[in-house]
């Protein structure tokens, strides 16, 4: 069975008459030259997604007739990033696996020992990067993505909006390691782990006197991206192991 490529239409836009424009509808008309009468798949990274016919299409607009749509439930459990700011060089990487493993948001703050100022807005290019890889891996959420460029006291401001707060410290405190039974407790959950440099001293005391619970990932040094993926991938692997039987 041939494969059914995929596009992104925003929630907003979910109404008769459907239509594709914008870099969306160039992709599929001068990149993939999908002709009318083609089947497509649409999702709006909000967990709606549904399969639709063209009926028509130019290079800026493709004109399309709903055949299914379906909305997925949220997952019970939601696992949130907030990894400290780091150089670019590996962060289109990081939010492409981040999608695919399905995080859920996405925080950036800025640490005392951050490379560059994290910025006040997210960038268009995160989002872009992140309906790439939903696309590819067959994702209908997309994370929310956030900057605190006010450091760990602005971080630790939303920290009562989640069920549950982590960190991720090899310090005297952190004896305890990070286990799925840690992700795996229903409601947001939020990660916050440090960048390269890791966090300072006024920084691990700010994320300890605001009640998180300090974990570790072993004795191995592991680089921010490598941290915050492995996170993901017990949560992600977990949950296809679900539902959990006691033994």
């Amino acid at each position: 069975m041939p494969r059914i490529n995929r596009f992104y239409l925003p929630p907003e836009q979910w109404s008769d008459p459907f239509v594709l424009s914008g870099s969306e509808a160039h992709h599929l008309t001068t990149v993939l030259r999908t002709p009318p009468g083609s089947t497509i798949s649409l999702f709006d990274g909000q967990g709606q997604e549904g399969m639709f016919e063209i009926t028509s299409c130019t290079k800026k607009q493709v004109e399309l007739k709903k055949q299914t749509i379906c909305l997925h439930e949220k997952p019970p459990t939601r696992i949130w990033l907030a990894p400290g700011w780091n150089r670019a060089t590996r962060r289109g990487w990081f939010l492409e696996k981040a999608v695919e493993l399905g995080a859920w948001g996405i925080l950036f703050w800025q640490s005392d020992f951050s490379q560059g100022r994290v910025p006040h807005d997210s960038k268009d290019a995160w989002t872009g990067q992140c309906l790439a890889a939903a696309k590819q891996c067959a994702n209908p959420w997309l994370p929310e993505i956030h900057t605190y460029p006010g450091g760990i006291r602005e971080l630790i401001k939303t920290t009562q909006s989640f069920d549950r707060v982590l960190f991720l410290w090899e310090g005297e405190d952190s004896s305890a390691l990070l286990s799925p039974e840690h992700l795996r407790t229903p409601g947001d959950t939020l990660v916050i782990l440090g960048p390269e440099g890791g966090f300072s001293r006024h920084e691990v005391m700010t994320i300890q006197e605001a009640g998180c619970t300090p974990l570790s990932l072993g004795n191995r040094i592991l680089r921010w991206e490598t941290a915050a993926l492995l996170c993901l991938g017990i949560a992600f692997w977990d949950a296809q192991c679900a539902p959990h039987t006691s033994l």
